[in-house]
């Protein structure tokens, strides 16, 4: 949200801008009559400073004079009114109204303002200084701008802490997946000797093992989230509009922890997935 006025000796000029978050440029404004022959220039000052987002610009004028915010009353026009009905009553013998300033009111154009505003280049020029100068900017909007930066700055925090924070839960996942490995050999030994009853080849379980392991393997997955981690970061730091490709990063790493978790196999490291879920979320 950005608003700017200026003061000049008649009126003051109020500026309203304020935007929310777009894929592109979707621009509305409502603008003073007086002003309107400016409007293309206000957008592109507008497109100029904030690329993209849905914005909402108003302009309007408050007058100081009383006198001009009274509806105007074309004094002409009522006595051509009146001389003309007055002249149809004659000649016809329709009788004349008895309340002519109720009749001639509702006459169309009587309450009309015939005079044409023209905006001055002094004029223009004297609100550009006053209000829309910082950097050729509209001062409104460069108020919009600053509150943009100061919204982004916080997210960026929150960006930054959330992919520490995952960074950290994978970390963690490392002393359970060597336990991991070894409670699964415990627990197909243990129900071969003591459920099942039989002798088994040991070389010929080890080579099972090896293979039952290899597809719980997460080596891999733990390598690209922590890929995805360090692009999002540098990413983020590229500079603004980076918003659509931190999405498809953020879309991958979800992949990668989904996948954590099919493979985990194990209570703790499934509780530690869940987590990342939430921080990514």
């Amino acid at each position: 949200y950005g608003k700017a006025t200026a003061e000049l000796s008649d009126k003051k000029i109020n500026v309203e801008i304020k935007s929310l978050n777009s894929k592109a440029m979707d621009l509305s404004t409502r603008i003073a009559p007086l002003y309107r022959e400016k409007e293309i220039e206000i957008r592109n000052e507008i497109a100029k400073a904030l690329e993209r987002g849905k914005v909402d610009f108003s302009l309007w004028i408050d007058k100081k004079d009383a006198c001009e915010l009274i509806t105007p009353i074309n004094q002409d026009v009522v006595v051509a009114y009146y001389e003309r009905i007055r002249t149809i009553s004659e000649t016809t013998g329709i009788p004349a109204p008895e309340d002519w300033f109720s009749t001639l009111l509702r006459m169309p154009d009587v309450m009309t303002k015939n005079d044409i505003q023209e905006l001055s280049e002094e004029e223009w020029n004297a609100r550009r200084q006053r209000q829309m100068c910082i950097r050729d900017r509209l001062q409104a909007i460069q108020n919009l701008v600053d509150f943009r930066i100061q919204e982004g700055a916080a997210l960026e925090k929150k960006f930054r802490e959330k992919i520490s924070n995952i960074a950290k839960l994978l970390t963690s996942v490392d002393p359970y997946e060597k336990e991991r490995v070894e409670k699964i050999k415990e627990r197909i030994t243990d129900a071969l000797e003591k459920t099942i009853s039989v002798d088994y080849d040991k070389n010929r379980l080890e080579q099972e093992l090896i293979y039952y392991i290899e597809k719980l393997d997460i080596n891999e997955e733990k390598q690209r989230l922590s890929n995805h981690l360090k692009y999002f970061i540098n990413t983020m730091e590229d500079g603004s509009g980076q918003g659509k490709k931190l999405g498809f990063i953020a879309q991958e790493m979800g992949r990668e922890i989904n996948t954590l978790g099919s493979k985990s196999n194990h209570a703790e490291m499934q509780k530690i997935v869940v987590q990342m879920k939430d921080e990514l979320e």
